[in-house]
């Protein structure tokens, strides 16, 4: 239990754990301060400003732009000609026409919206050098459009004329309001730090926040871009006369352990400063997901805890707490907190939060306990999303497990499959439901029915093969394996298939064992690949190298069917004792094992 929840949850505890997003765009590093959203730079990982700019100014509202001032311009004749042949050229994917046609209606009419047009249209041609003329029309046919002002800037971060940005970025940094300004100075180091020229961006963030070195987050703007711009030193003193500035600032102490030399002296950063202000709770965030880097989870969970006492109803706090003890397998509080995560998103939606993987586990969990009711319950819930098929797979294995397997079958033939690789998925669990309800035949005419439509889907190939072997229909498993073999000459299980297949029955060895060699050169440590091959020595009568192989593969993978066989080898060398003694390792492992109830019947041994 323990480590498949492991698998589940380690993809997503440090996600989990930085879920503390800013609130609004008024205190958002990258709104203001002239992002351009055509670059996926702002969807980064979160740095320390990003963490805790909220409350840098909390109560801080956004000053709402002046409404550009429009242009009285006549619709005639020969503008209107000239925007609808626009778009119709851009349509047809003339977009130079277009764009050479507004760009002039522009200028002529000096209407900002006939610039802001041809810019879009040259965005959408990924023509930057056109993009960034338009923009530059537009911004000076509309200087109080906030929105022109931001592709303006970003659109000088892409071509390094720095300069250009330099009177705007001042003239808001003068108009900001005081309590605004050390957000303003974060959001244009954000904006800078997109620029090619680091070295440039570095100086001119420099010349910009010379008249306010007083203030904290000025120090703060220069420690983040010298870090990133790869000058360790100059971020660490950067970062040093901040937290002299500001000792209590939780983004101060968040940048000095982001700077920090080395990654041991991040953990003392934030206990000290959490020794003094104990009610930090961004820091502490920020200790716990150290921990969980540093595989520390107990110590991470006891500071989720204390999160959690001083906010119930955390939903961040919540989930990291619901992994975390699925990671140390307390799955009683895993299940405690990830059903209160789940509720409370249930009555406070939030677009920004899914609750999906916490259904998963949660459903995990009662279907280990074996608690299908529940399982069904959780798994239920998941929306269409990403894991929607998965989700409902699972219905249908814990519905057939169950002993319904009319409705795990109807669950399969609701499911709204998106392309072939899913209606593949769906078919071979419907296989293998059937399979297990001993079924072989309905599930060889699913395989055989879906092959139909997708005659090179490697994986129904496979199903098929296996699912005709059952059946003892060798032809139709030879000729499928052929075929994958020929379809994906890399393909290893395929070669191991056929040839086990052929080993098992004692037939055509010298190919078996040239497949299986083949099959072995492709995956040497693969322990199933190696019992192959000691299973094929042993039908060759070469019992040393038999018994070697399989000794080899029991100690890859103590797996029962290998158990099984190299008992048989040790059973025929005359080693009866070390025989029975590995057959009663396998029963105790799996008491039902059909592969050792015939092997004994056969030889005529007991254990």
């Amino acid at each position: 239990m323990k480590k498949t929840l492991a698998i589940v949850t380690l993809s997503t505890l440090l996600s989990a754990c930085a879920g503390v997003t800013p609130g609004n765009d008024a205190t958002n590093p990258d709104a203001a301060a002239g992002a351009v959203s055509t670059t996926p730079a702002a969807a980064a990982t979160a740095s320390p400003e990003q963490i805790t700019s909220r409350k840098l100014a909390p109560r801080v509202m956004p000053v709402k732009p002046p409404e550009e001032h429009l242009p009285s311009v006549a619709l005639s004749k020969e503008l209107l000609f000239k925007i609808l042949s626009s778009e119709i050229a851009f349509q047809r994917g003339n977009w130079q026409s277009a764009y050479v046609t507004l760009l002039g209606a522009a200028q002529q009419t000096r209407d900002p919206r006939l610039a802001r047009r041809a810019a879009e249209m040259a965005l959408s041609a990924k023509q930057a050098n056109e993009a960034l003329v338009a923009i530059r029309l537009w911004r000076e046919l509309a200087p109080d459009s906030d929105e022109a002002t931001q592709y303006y800037l970003g659109f000088i971060m892409l071509s390094n004329n720095l300069a250009e940005a330099r009177p705007i970025l001042e003239k808001r940094l003068q108009d900001a309001p005081a309590q605004a300004r050390g957000v303003m100075m974060l959001q244009i180091q954000r904006l800078l730090a997109r620029a090619q020229d680091k070295a440039g961006a570095f100086t001119l963030l420099e010349q910009l926040v010379t008249p306010y070195t007083a203030m904290s987050e000025a120090h703060l703007a220069l420690a983040q871009q010298a870090f990133g711009s790869g000058n360790s030193i100059r971020a660490q003193e950067e970062a040093k006369i901040a937290l002299n500035l500001k000792p209590d600032s939780e983004l101060a102490i968040l940048t000095s352990a982001q700077v920090a030399p080395d990654s041991k002296d991040v953990e003392p950063i934030l206990t000290d400063f959490l020794k003094k202000y104990p009610g930090s709770r961004e820091v502490r965030v920020a200790y716990a997901r150290t921990l969980i880097d540093q595989k520390k989870y107990e110590q991470a969970r006891s500071q989720f805890e204390i999160l959690l006492k001083s906010d119930k109803q955390d939903v961040t706090t919540l989930l990291a707490l619901g992994l975390l003890n699925a990671q140390i397998g307390d799955t009683r509080a895993a299940e405690r907190y990830l059903t209160s995560y789940v509720d409370q998103l249930g009555q406070h939606p939030n677009e920004a939060r899914d609750n999906t993987q916490a259904l998963l586990i949660l459903a995990q969990i009662a279907a280990d306990r074996n608690d299908t009711d529940a399982a069904l319950k959780w798994l239920a819930q998941v929306e269409p999303g990403d894991a929607y098929l998965d989700a409902q797979l699972r219905r249908a294995q814990l519905l057939s497990k169950r002993g319904d397997l009319n409705g795990a079958r109807r669950v399969l033939a609701e499911i709204e499959t998106n392309g072939e690789h899913e209606k593949a998925q769906v078919t071979q669990v419907e296989a293998q439901l059937l399979r297990e309800s001993n079924r072989p035949q309905e599930a060889f005419k699913v395989l055989e029915t879906a092959l139909k439509t997708q005659p090179e889907n490697p994986d129904l190939l496979y199903d098929y093969a296996m699912t005709a072997e059952k059946l003892n229909n060798l032809t139709a498993m030879e000729i499928a394996l052929r075929k994958l073999i020929a379809l994906a000459p890399e393909n290893q299980q395929a070669y191991n298939a056929l040839g086990y297949s052929l080993a098992e029955r004692n037939i055509r060895l010298p190919e078996a064992l040239a497949l299986i060699q083949k099959a072995l050169a492709l995956a040497p440590q693969d322990p199933f690949i190696v019992d192959s091959m000691g299973w094929v020595q042993y039908r060759m009568g070469n019992l040393n190298e038999a018994e070697s192989r399989l000794r080899n593969a029991y100690g890859l993978l103590p797996d029962p069917e290998i158990g099984v066989h190299l008992g048989e080898v040790l059973w025929v060398k005359g080693q009866k004792t070390d025989a029975q003694k590995l057959w009663r390792e396998v029963r105790q492992k799996d008491p039902q094992n059909d592969a050792l109830k015939n092997t004994l019947i056969r030889l005529g041994a007991s254990i």
